[in-house]
C-alpha cells in the first residue's frame, strides 16, 4: 500500500503521486453487485445546489456494499480485493457457503482465500463482524453501527480505525479516528480491524484536471466575487470586506458552531475539539 512516484516528464506529473494498487486482485467488479449511479452534482431533489463546486467527473457504477453484515453464522471466503471509485477504502468480494456473494469493506490483514464470518461465535480477526458486547477492550474496529441492525455508519473511509475503550451497563465507549469518544449500544455490531489503503491521505493529485476527474469543480473565494454574490465581495483592489469571514448567506465560518443535534449530545463523552 505504498504510493507510486512519477518521472517529471510534464508539469502534471512533476509532483503527482498515486496509490500503487498492489493489493488489488481484480480489474472488473462483479456485475450482479453493481448498478447505475445517477449524477446529482451537489443538487437536492428540487435542483438547488446544496454542495458547491461539484459536477462532471468520470462515469461510475455503484458497488453495493454489505454494511449490515447480517449473514450470521455463514462462513464466506474472500474471492477478490477490488477498487471502488465511490469510496476511498478498498472492497473485498465474499463468496459465502450458501452461494451468496457480497462486497464488504477490506481491512488490513485480510487476504484472498481467507474466511470471514459474522455474528456471535465469530473469531476476533480482521474482516469478522460481531456485536460490541463480544469484542474485547482495546480492539481496533470499523464499520460501526449507530442503530441496532441498521448497518455500519461510522469509520468507513480509507485507513481509519476506532478503538473500543470501555463498557458500561448497556453502552460501550468508542474512540473515533477524530479523537471523539462516543457511546454506542453494546448490541450494535462492528467489524474487526483497520481499513486498508492507509496512504490515501498523502496522495498528491498533481494537476487540476485530475481533480476534475473526481467531480470537483474550481472553487472561487468570496473576496473575488461581487457584493451581490457574497458579503465579502467588492472593493477596489484586494479587500477582505472589513468583517469576519462568512458564508454567502452571512453565517460566520471560523469558530462558529453549526452543530444542531441535541438528541445525540448525551452520547458524546469527549468531543474532538476542545470547548
Amino acid at each position: 500500500m505504498a504510493t507510486k512516484q512519477y518521472r517529471p516528464t510534464s508539469p502534471g506529473t512533476r509532483f503527482k503521486t498515486s496509490a500503487s494498487f498492489e493489493e488489488l486482485t481484480a480489474k472488473k467488479p462483479h456485475k450482479a453487485l453493481t448498478k447505475g449511479k445517477k449524477r446529482i452534482s451537489g443538487r437536492k431533489n428540487g435542483g438547488q445546489i446544496t454542495i458547491w463546486w461539484r459536477g462532471g467527473g468520470h462515469k461510475r457504477r455503484y458497488r453495493t456494499i454489505d454494511f449490515r453484515r447480517d449473514k450470521h453464522g455463514v462462513p464466506g471466503k474472500v474471492a477478490t480485493i477490488e477498487y471502488d471509485p465511490n469510496r476511498s477504502a478498498r472492497i473485498a468480494l465474499i463468496h459465502y457457503a450458501d452461494g451468496d456473494k457480497r462486497y464488504i469493506l477490506w481491512p488490513i490483514g485480510l487476504s484472498v482465500g481467507d474466511t470471514v464470518c459474522a455474528g456471535e461465535g465469530s473469531e476476533i480477526k480482521p474482516g469478522n463482524a460481531l456485536p460490541l458486547r463480544l469484542i474485547p477492550l482495546g480492539t481496533v474496529i470499523h464499520n460501526i453501527e449507530l442503530k441496532i441492525g441498521k448497518g455500519g455508519q461510522m469509520v468507513r473511509s480509507a485507513g481509519t480505525g476506532a478503538q473500543l475503550m470501555a463498557k458500561d451497563e448497556d453502552y460501550a465507549q468508542v474512540r473515533l479516528p477524530s479523537g471523539e469518544v462516543r457511546r454506542v449500544h453494546l448490541n450494535c455490531s462492528a467489524s474487526i480491524g483497520q481499513l486498508g489503503n492507509t496512504e490515501h491521505d498523502v496522495v498528491k493529485l498533481g494537476k487540476a484536471g485530475r481533480k476534475r476527474w473526481l467531480g470537483r469543480r474550481p472553487h472561487n473565494r468570496g473576496v473575488t466575487m461581487n457584493p451581490v454574490d457574497h458579503p465579502m465581495g467588492g472593493g477596489e483592489g484586494r479587500s477582505s470586506g472589513g468583517r469576519h469571514p462568512t458564508t454567502p448567506w452571512g453565517v460566520p465560518t471560523k469558530g462558529y458552531k453549526t452543530r444542531n443535534n441535541k438528541r445525540t449530545d448525551g452520547m458524546i463523552v469527549r468531543r474532538r475539539k476542545k470547548r
